[in-house]
């Protein structure tokens, strides 16, 4: 049977993308702090790590700095990085000093969750790397808040960041 795609986004963001690099230098742009610095937030943005333990069991706290100055905190903990295959992990929204907040009390939607996990697959073929990123959250909510188009954006600038390697 096959899933209904569209149930499926209602229930989670699930997008896929192809980079023109092998899968260990896809995966090592997701791994290595120096590399994540570089792109791991949308165009215009910088992020910060207060924290980055990338195995299983490490825990993250970051900031993503817009132009404007608007300061969004995350914390989070990597349940799985099985090089160069997959990566999970939990994001959940806190401030700066890495406690948990309502996603409400900083200004987000209400709708949004205070905690999801994110699934990252690494597949690779013929020398290209087929990435598929799902979220626990709808991808319609998604796509509404700007979370989605901001995952968009960054994988974007992966695939620069790739070229550019």
């Amino acid at each position: 049977m096959v899933p209904n795609t569209q149930a499926v986004a209602e229930k989670q963001i699930l997008i896929t993308r192809e980079f023109d690099a092998t899968r260990d230098l896809v995966f090592r742009a997701w791994t290595d702090p120096g590399q994540l610095a570089k792109w791991y937030a949308p165009h215009g943005c910088q992020i910060r790590f207060h924290k980055l333990d990338i195995r299983p069991g490490g825990r993250f706290h970051s900031c993503i700095a817009t132009p404007d100055g608007h300061e969004c905190w995350c914390i989070g903990e990597y349940l799985e990085v099985e090089a160069p295959a997959r990566i999970v992990l939990t994001m959940i929204s806190a401030d700066a000093t890495g406690k948990p907040v309502e996603p409400a009390d900083l200004g987000m939607d209400p709708a949004w969750p205070k905690e999801t996990t994110v699934t990252v697959t690494f597949a690779e073929h013929a020398g290209k790397t087929t990435l598929t990123l799902e979220q626990t959250v709808s991808e319609s909510l998604a796509k509404k808040t700007g979370a989605h188009p901001s995952w968009l954006q960054m994988l974007d600038r992966l695939a620069e960041q790739l070229v550019s390697a």
